[in-house]
């Protein structure tokens, strides 16, 4: 506690060295409205004894500014201290929705604020070294202030200050292994790289350089309030950045924030809430007693009632509500929504549902709290299903519910993971989502792409479940099938020692049993050691279903990115020249080599070559790549190529899958009429999986006859997207029969 001359309160915002020479304490402020076109003029002695009558005070008022033109009867009852600048005031009132107040400053403490034109300040008791917008309202908030060295919930240290103020996140890891310093333009791909490479140390000085080089470390910056905002009902605001446009209603306590928000994605902060030490991206909505706490949110992403994150980052188009996330990375695209459900140390890569009861966290399962989750996309843990840690999941995982005691390594994707209690082991279904739920599969496809409404787009995202990384993957899981096969015949004596000498020769055998001897190949006990740390192998069941239905899925998807992608370039007259350019383009473009190569990463949601990122890393510890915006402008250029970049995959996997170097009309004609038969194939089974729910004898149990069950739950074949999967079927059909010439 000190005492100061009321002389000096409002003033000293930042004083001698902070200040450079032959400049004063509001440099950076009046750089922050430089522009604005704002023509201040200091007030006269009749309008001082008018604001005085109306009970207004200033120990200076020399120091109170206006603009013209402006209503001094729209001032009253307020405390103005240090220097104060106010917009045009004219008596009309300024509306939000139904709350509507009039123009003008009423009964408020305001100290060393700008204050934009038409604007409306009712009974806040302390609004301390903001900027404030135009068409601004602002009511009832008992503190909004900023300090000298605000830092708006970026990973930065301002002039003067000890390292040991600087905020990181410590994603993925809770041991702080993999910590990030967060920034107001921080995208999930940006974290996984700065998390994942950590053997990279050049890379990582790099990132932090360009994380302290996107901001101007002087102390002084005022904190702002973005045009047309609403601020409402709260309790503490202190160093927040509010964009234009936010909504902000009865919150406890917001500090050290960055809230993104614009005309056409505006943000909304609700009641209850408390967040430190964040930034919350564009057309964001926290609600309802959330707790947030050294957090990013990406764009069009939702906390709502009760949740907590801390330590974590939130990617686009995302929901958590009611659980708990901890040291987490969320790429885009995730739902958790109940309370008893928690996330701890994961890196978990969207398209991602966590169910009721998920027990997902390294401190409660292993002996230190070091412990790591890795799950790729698709990544679906069932009721109380308790995962220990460490444990890594193919795309696509599906775990029924249970308590799983050992490490998991699942490598095949699409597949549904049990654990058996009677026999103590765990089971594997490849490829049980196509064979067994495809109207989940591809509802969740198109779910995806329709609930994406970012106005602000910099996190790209695939969305299709059939990618080069998740098709890469179906190749290698069926690999492993075939040596597991291969494994399991040679222990039942249908191989001898002498037929295979090596792994790659007992895959070879498992692949001609997998395609050619489905009925032995059905008798045979298949496992696996490499799923599960256990002393038990891991049984697979539906061996051959799942191969061919990889096989299935495989034709699939590259027919589909071929016909669409003839579709997109009406150069292309088919598929001959459409081939004859793609092999050319890849014979002489390197940039095209790398971005084929593989492994494949999914870096944020973006899907990228490995040995694109190591070119990244190579140019950012070149220097050559010196800024995030230089960083994003590289994804954004992998995401031009992306599309070319799925054909060429998918006329190399095509080549693999039909064992040919080049097409011609007849393997062409014959990869037509398969892929026409699998979209049949596929509209059928999205109806039979939706069906399977109506022709449950249980599930109609609660119903007094079928006409009440029909009008409560309608008709499968009437499901929306039921007849949107039979519309895209018949388009992508018809996709087939445009290009079905050979040219």
């Amino acid at each position: 506690m000190r005492r100061t001359p009321i002389t000096e309160y409002g003033y000293n915002f930042i004083e001698g060295t902070q200040i450079p020479e032959g400049a004063d304490e509001y440099y950076l402020r009046d750089q922050q409205i430089a522009g604005l076109g704002y023509q201040w003029r200091h007030l006269s002695t009749a309008e001082i004894r008018m604001l005085e009558g109306q009970g207004n005070i200033s120990p200076n008022w020399n120091d109170i500014l206006i603009e013209e033109p402006f209503d001094f009867r729209l001032l009253r009852g307020n405390s103005f201290f240090g220097l104060v600048r106010i917009g045009s005031m004219e008596p009309f009132a300024v509306s939000y929705h139904d709350f509507a107040l009039p123009e003008g400053v009423r009964d408020s403490h305001i100290i060393s604020c700008d204050i934009g034109r038409h604007c409306a300040i009712h009974r806040c008791a302390y609004i301390s070294h903001y900027i404030i917008g135009e068409r601004c309202i602002l009511s009832e908030i008992d503190e909004m202030d900023a300090t000298n060295h605000a830092k708006f919930g970026n990973g930065i240290v301002t002039e003067g200050e000890e390292e040991s103020v600087r905020i990181s996140l410590s994603i993925m890891n809770e041991a702080e292994g993999r910590s990030v310093l967060p920034f107001d333009t921080m995208i999930c791909a940006d974290a996984w790289l700065w998390a994942t490479y950590r053997e990279e140390p050049q890379f990582l000085n790099r990132l932090q350089d360009m994380t302290n080089r996107q901001y101007n470390l002087k102390r002084g910056w005022y904190a702002t309030v973005g045009n047309g905002s609403v601020i409402k009902a709260c309790r503490v605001v202190k160093d927040v950045r509010f964009g234009e446009y936010s909504y902000v209603k009865g919150a406890n306590k917001l500090k050290n924030l960055t809230l993104h928000s614009n005309e056409l994605a505006p943000s909304q902060i609700g009641e209850g809430v408390e967040l430190v030490n964040g930034i919350i991206g564009y057309g964001c909505h926290v609600f309802y007693g959330v707790k947030a706490v050294r957090f990013i949110m990406g764009n069009n992403s939702n906390l709502k009632y009760g949740a907590r994150l801390l330590n974590s980052i939130l990617g686009d188009n995302s929901t958590i509500s009611c659980c708990e996330v901890l040291n987490t990375l969320v790429f885009p695209f995730h739902e958790q929504h109940h309370n008893n459900s928690f996330l701890i140390a994961a890196l978990v890569m969207g398209q991602s549902n966590m169910a009721a009861g998920a027990n997902i966290g390294s401190n409660h399962n292993t002996r230190g709290n070091d412990g790591e989750l890795r799950a790729r996309r698709g990544f679906w843990p069932a009721l109380s299903s308790s995962i220990k840690y460490n444990s890594n999941f193919a795309s696509f995982t599906l775990i029924t519910k249970g308590d799983y005691p050992n490490e998991l390594n699942i490598q095949i994707p699409f597949s549904m993971v049990s654990y058996n209690e009677h026999e103590g082991c765990l089971t594997v279904m490849p490829a049980y989502w196509w064979m067994y739920n495809r109207y989940a599969l591809e509802r969740n496809g198109w779910k995806f792409r329709t609930r994406d409404k970012r106005k602000v787009v910099v996190q790209h995202i695939e969305s299709d479940y059939l990618a080069p990384d998740t098709m890469e993957e179906i190749e290698q899981a069926m690999d492993l099938m075939s040596l597991w096969v291969g494994r399991a015949a040679l222990a039942e004596g249908l191989l001898t020692p002498a037929d295979v000498r090596t792994d790659k020769g007992l895959a070879t055998q498992g692949r001609q049993m997998l395609e050619n001897q489905v009925t032995q190949v059905a008798a045979l006990n298949v496992t696996t050691r490499d799923f599960e740390r256990s002393m038990h192998p891991t049984k697979i069941l539906k061996v051959a279903e799942g191969y061919r239905a990889y096989q299935e899925m495989l034709m699939f998807a590259c027919m589909r990115t071929l016909l669409q992608y003839l579709a997109g370039n009406p150069v292309f007259t088919g598929i001959s020249a459409l081939e004859q350019v793609l092999l050319q383009d890849l014979a002489k473009n390197s940039g095209l080599q790398a971005a084929v190569r593989g492994p494949f990463m999914n870096m944020g949601g973006q899907i990228v070559s490995e040995t694109q990122i190591q070119t990244l890393m190579a140019v950012v510890k070149d220097g050559k790549v010196s800024s995030w915006d230089q960083m994003h402008a590289v994804y954004d250029e992998w995401w031009k190529l992306y599309p070319q970049v799925k054909a060429t995959c998918a006329l190399q996997t095509l080549y693999r899958q039909l064992g040919c170097k080049k097409l011609d009309a007849t393997i062409w004609e014959h990869a037509l009429n398969r892929f026409s038969s699998l979209c049949d194939q596929n509209a059928l089974e999205v109806l039979r999986s939706r069906k399977k729910d109506h022709d449950e004898p249980f599930r109609k149990s609660t119903y007094r006859n079928q006409e009440e069950m029909v009008a409560v739950l309608g008709l499968a074949e009437d499901n929306q997207f039921v007849k949107e999967s039979r519309r895209q079927m018949d388009e992508l059909k018809a996709l087939g029969q445009r290009f079905s010439v050979w040219a």
